[in-house]
């Protein structure tokens, strides 16, 4: 056996560089890097002496870094990945908020945190917090709960089994999700004679697996059965490459489709068969039809609580509730049928055994009902003489005019994600990216740039808030140094105002969440173009939705981040559609307006008891 002699650092970015997918691409795409005391011997000199085949990138925020990879990941099916390095304390604390939102959205990240020294010989290290009744224990075992795999490097040889099972988790269609390896850093300077057999180049590839015969027997039987059917798609739709095979099941059997936010432009929003968004921030055709379903079969969707309206949406007292996932612990929940498997291929199969069944297609006087009430509230106003303040409906009415079919629209947080998942109209899957279910505030400006290095081709439209533009956006920066060209719409209504909302709707006075019910917040002056144009964007702020129209035009030019501010009113929201979501009001107060809006959550709590 020849070996070769190597740091540990050294050895493991030089596996990193040769782990390929099944199209033949590095697998990991990059990686984001800030070094530390905790990593920039080791991780820093290795990545160097890899930096022709293993690009580095370097960011501003340890958290954000992580979104810009997540959102990589996320638009490219899960087919490539980047991978992020720390140093230790701080820097790796920074990005356990990205490693749940990995967790939650089943996408594949890996993290290399610096970590203590394995000898102890320094102990207490700079930036170390120490357990007082555990000595293994360093903050980064705040991973643990938020990671598909955990592990702690504190031998050289350990990574010739840490790293294999890194990628088993990365690309396993069922177990997907972030990884981290936390690593000594007095371990990554240690060499070792690692085996040439270890680098050479490996194929790793997202199995595709069919479905247990049995499940596909009963499910069909029970689709057999039923007489309203519909279909609620879900991320895994996407990251499967499902979409054309969900057109053809639902085209052929007739079945409505519904979309949750992760689901959603799995069908193009014309097709006859795509009813709409689903659940809290539903559309009421697609919602309607979820109603009096005998049978909702969930393809790829974890049925998140705004999918389902808090479980109160399905009312119909015969329902069944059926699975499709390729994850058992998604398939099993709520006592579905499960059918656990792919979901191009189990797609593909149930349709097969299906044979010619055709349901009755539900009226498409529902999809038109539903368009002819929201349209007009993106339609552009007559602003003449009035100085009123644009909607949130309105300026996502003014992106869509100038959007075209290249355009990927995406947010996370906030007001937009419920105003997009009604209104927007997504023309092709991956049109439209929205990450809800962590729905991380500052994921958006990161999230933009990652999309955009995964799909340059694309015209990636960034819509964020005051709110969430003020906890991250310092990536704006790295967009500028590396001339990548996102339009950032950023709408500033002073305040968090969907949570003032959701304040107010709950029975709650207005208090903290508009700058004008803060304190201290009639001191507030934030000039967000002028912000954005000091870190290197081409920014303007415009005073009408006219005017946000002509700046979206003149972006198209702009080379680099063009970031357009205006101002909205923050109270109003799109008021038709929607639906029930459980948010525990007080059983006790002394506020009239609570009492009344405990009185109305208890009805619901009872309705959904009863279902």
């Amino acid at each position: 056996m020849t070996t070769i002699r190597l740091t540990a650092a050294q050895a493991m970015m030089k596996y990193l560089a040769v782990q390929m997918n099944e199209d033949g691409e590095p697998f990991l795409a990059g990686v984001w890097a800030i070094f530390g005391h905790g990593n920039v011997a080791g991780i820093g000199e290795a990545l160097h002496a890899e930096r022709e085949t293993l690009q580095t990138y370097r960011g501003h925020n340890e958290q954000t870094m992580c979104h810009a990879a997540i959102a990589y990941a996320k638009q490219s099916g899960r087919r490539r990945a980047m991978a992020v390095t720390s140093s230790i304390g701080p820097g790796a604390l920074n990005m356990v908020t990205a490693a749940g939102l990995a967790h939650v959205n089943r996408l594949p990240l890996l993290m290399i945190p610096g970590d203590v020294f394995a000898n102890r010989g320094p102990d207490p290290v700079l930036q170390q917090v120490e357990d007082f009744g555990d000595g293994t224990v360093s903050v980064n075992d705040c991973f643990r709960p938020v990671t598909r795999y955990f592990d702690r490097i504190t031998r050289p040889e350990q990574i010739m089994t840490a790293l294999p099972r890194a990628f088993r988790t990365m690309t396993d269609p069922a177990d997907c999700g972030p990884v981290c390896l936390s690593f000594c850093q007095d371990v990554q300077a240690e060499a070792y004679d690692y085996p040439n057999s270890f680098f050479a180049p490996r194929t790793w590839r997202f199995r595709r697996p069919h479905p247990d015969p049995v499940e596909t027997d009963r499910i069909a039987a029970l689709l057999r059965s039923a007489k309203t059917p519909v279909i609620v798609a879900g991320g895994g739709v996407h990251y499967a490459g499902a979409s054309a095979a969900l057109q053809a099941f639902a085209e052929k059997h007739r079945v409505p489709v519904v979309e949750s936010q992760a689901g959603k432009s799995a069908l193009s929003w014309d097709h006859p068969l795509n009813l709409g968004p689903v659940g809290v921030t539903g559309a009421a055709s697609a919602n309607t039809v979820c109603a009096g379903a005998d049978l909702v079969l969930g393809v790829g969707t974890r049925f998140q609580d705004f999918t389902t309206g808090s479980w109160n949406l399905f009312q119909n007292p015969e329902r069944t509730l059926v699975s499709l996932n390729v994850a058992a612990y998604d398939a099993m929940k709520h006592g579905a049928e499960p059918l656990c498997c792919d979901a191009l291929v189990g797609l593909d199969t149930l349709s097969a055994a299906l044979g010619d069944l055709a349901f009755e297609a539900p009226s498409a006087s529902l999809k038109a009902d539903w368009f002819a009430r929201v349209d007009p509230l993106t339609d552009a106003p007559d602003e003449t003489g009035t100085n009123a303040l644009a909607t949130d409906a309105q300026v996502i009415g003014a992106v869509q005019r100038a959007s075209g079919p290249d355009t990927v629209v995406m947010c996370a947080a906030g007001t937009m994600p419920g105003e997009l998942h009604k209104l927007w109209k997504a023309p092709r899957p991956g049109a439209y990216h929205m990450e809800y279910g962590f729905s991380c505030m500052g994921y958006e400006i990161a999230g933009a740039l990652g999309i955009k290095m995964a799909e340059p081709e694309r015209d990636v439209v960034c819509m964020i808030g005051d709110g969430s533009y003020m906890m991250a956006n310092s990536e704006l920066a790295t967009a500028a140094m590396l001339k990548c060209k996102i339009t950032i719409v950023v709408t500033d209504n002073r305040g968090y105002g969907c949570i003032n909302r959701l304040q107010q709707a709950t029975g709650g006075a207005e208090f903290n969440n508009l700058l004008k019910n803060s304190f201290g917040g009639e001191h507030s002056a934030i000039d967000f173009a002028a912000h954005a144009a000091s870190m290197g964007a081409t920014a303007r702020h415009v005073g009408s939705l006219a005017e946000l129209e002509e700046a979206l035009a003149a972006g198209k030019s702009v080379d680099g981040p063009h970031v357009v501010v205006i101002d909205t009113d923050p109270y109003p929201s799109t008021p038709d559609g929607g639906h029930w979501w459980d948010v525990a009001v007080p059983e006790v107060s002394t506020r009239e307006e609570v009492q009344t809006a405990r009185k109305a959550y208890e009805r619901q709590l009872a309705a959904r008891a009863g279902g």
